[in-house]
């Protein structure tokens, strides 16, 4: 019987903030690591590194069943516009409308160029370019996600990259019209490690990416681990989660929000956080009269779900950013600027998490695992290069080349030293030569000359 549960009943456990060992527990959780998943997801990239094609055949039908009615690997515009011919009508406006949505805010994050000049002479340009190609993960497990594929795929359009290519190792119809709908330029049927190793590499058939964005499971994100010395990914992706921190919130809406992401998969984490005790039952009772009677929500909820009472809200505040979740759902506007480690904040009542899962428009690829206390989730500026170009006029190395010639020094790095004084020293060498003549002395001469004349001598120096 998983712990947590009575007979048939899951009881979300109430833990209090005093039990240090067993808050820890439901915090301070670092990303998991499997060796023996980190094994075999490593002999699948090399294996595929190494034999290309073939080998990403054969993990095919080991694993996506790629034999199945005779279907090839990629995915022809033709197949794909034939099977999202099949979606129903509301499931393709929802989809349309999701992508709308999602366009409007990646279209807000793609960084700007501009130009500064910090000192006469010296010129700062940030120079913003798209990617030349992405690999877009697509999950297909239990159900389809075509909404994974509109959030890794539309931002990168809209950055501008060329090409997208995704990957899905059972895309159904609903994911075939997202791909159309997010202007996907090549889908293939594959999925696991096989599939990312196919990404990052290049085979003959499947071209080699840029970088890699989206979820998986296990093998996936271990496999994202491997390949990213070789290939930019976004981050490392782990099993869901969503943290409430709430004194005054509905017990029946905070309950169907943490099952909701709980369904997600059995290692999901589920968590209130709260300094009221009777918000605390209410909720523990409303998870039990709601939990589904099949699904992974009911393990996610035994394992990983729980809710902590706290003595303030300032606690249960602080015990938020020190997990830095995934996705943090909060009262009020007050305690979101408090609440500043978390991939994504949801304010009031009416923001469902669910919903941002779809039709936001802010992304749903987050960082877990802790990772949000240092980057937020996916967006458009992460399918972008944002590089510098630097200009310095002869005047300007005049100006600033004698401070960077102090400063390599101090390092001991003469080589730096002596290439920017080349360049400053040779210019006051050319004004020194350029420079008008000092007459000073001639006139000297002159003056001299005069004054022997005037002593009757003659112009040799000789008296007359």
């Amino acid at each position: 019987m998983d712990i947590g549960q009575s007979g048939h009943r899951v009881v979300m456990r109430i833990v209090e903030a005093t039990d240090e060992k067993a808050v820890a527990a439901l915090l301070d959780r670092s990303a998991a690591r499997n060796p023996e998943v980190e094994r075999a997801a490593a002999a699948i990239v090399a294996d595929v590194r190494a034999r290309g094609d073939a080998a990403v055949r054969e993990y095919a039908r080991r694993f996506d069943g790629l034999d199945e009615f005779g279907r090839g690997v990629e995915i022809s515009p033709a197949e794909m516009r034939r099977e999202a011919a099949r979606v129903p009508r509301d499931v393709k406006r929802a989809i349309r409308a999701a992508a709308r949505s999602i366009r409007h805010v990646a279209a807000r994050q793609v960084p700007r160029g501009w130009r500064t000049s910090p000192a006469a002479g010296v010129t700062i340009e940030q120079r913003v370019t798209p990617l030349d190609r992405v690999g877009c993960y697509v999950p297909g497990g239990r159900y389809p996600l075509p909404s994974s594929l509109l959030m890794t795929a539309i931002p990168a359009r809209v950055a501008g990259v060329r090409d997208v290519v995704a990957v899905c190792p059972k895309p159904d119809p609903t994911v075939l019209f997202a791909a159309l709908e997010a202007g996907v330029t090549r889908l293939f049927r594959l999925g696991g490690a096989h599939a990312i190793a196919a990404l990052a590499y290049g085979t003959a058939s499947i071209p080699r990416v840029d970088k890699i964005v989206g979820p998986g499971n296990a093998y996936v994100a271990a496999a994202k681990a491997i390949v990213s010395a070789d290939c930019a990914i976004d981050f490392f992706a782990g099993p869901t989660e969503i943290l409430i921190v709430s004194s005054s919130g509905r017990p029946a809406w905070i309950a169907a929000d943490l099952i909701a992401q709980a369904e997600h998969d059995e290692d999901a984490r589920a968590l209130l956080v709260t300094p009221s005790r009777r918000l605390a039952n209410a909720v523990a009772s409303e998870v039990t009269a709601r939990m589904p009677a099949t699904g992974p929500a009911r393990a996610a909820i035994a394992r990983n779900g729980a809710i902590v009472v706290t003595r303030t809200l300032q606690d249960a505040i602080r015990l938020s950013n020190r997990m830095a979740p995934e996705h943090v759902v909060c009262d009020s506007e007050t305690m979101a600027a408090r609440l500043t480690h978390a991939g994504t904040v949801f304010v009031g009542a009416f923001s469902a998490q669910a919903a941002g899962d779809y039709v936001t428009g802010s992304n749903h690829v987050l960082p877990t695992s802790g990772a949000a206390r240092a980057r937020g989730g996916l967006s458009a500026a992460d399918f972008v290069r944002v590089a510098t170009v630097q200009r310095i006029t002869r005047a300007g190395i005049g100006r600033i080349g004698p401070d960077g010639v102090a400063l390599a020094t101090a390092e001991g790095l003469s080589g730096h030293a002596e290439s920017i004084g080349l360049r400053f020293i040779e210019r006051r060498e050319q004004a020194q030569r350029s420079a008008p003549r000092d007459r000073s002395k001639p006139a000297t001469r002159r003056a001299r000359t005069r004054a022997g004349e005037s002593e009757g001598r003659s112009p040799s120096g000789r008296r007359r």
